[in-house]
């Protein structure tokens, strides 16, 4: 398996990752809005992760990733951490 690539942006609420996507979908960069207001210490890198193999990630979120095509940003998707949006790259 290859390596994946995202980013992605970590808030607590779904009510607040709703209001990314709507922000997203008025043509906010995803890494602004990474930077504004991620809780993810990635957050400052604009959301970044880098890569990462299967398994590195917690189940929600990579099969989340997985579903993604490259550029493609997912609804907001539920882990232990809060709510994710993913931009996979």
């Amino acid at each position: 398996m290859s390596k994946l690539r995202a980013k992605h942006i970590l808030v607590e609420h779904k009510f607040e990752a709703d209001d990314l996507v709507r922000k997203l979908d008025e043509g906010v960069p995803f890494e602004k809005l990474a930077q504004d207001f991620s809780q993810c210490p990635s957050g400052k890198d604009g959301g970044d992760l880098g890569e990462f193999s299967k398994g590195m990630m917690v189940k929600p979120f990579e099969e989340a990733v997985l579903k993604l095509k490259e550029g493609e940003t997912s609804a907001p998707v539920k882990t232990q951490f809060g709510y994710h949006l993913i931009l996979r790259y």
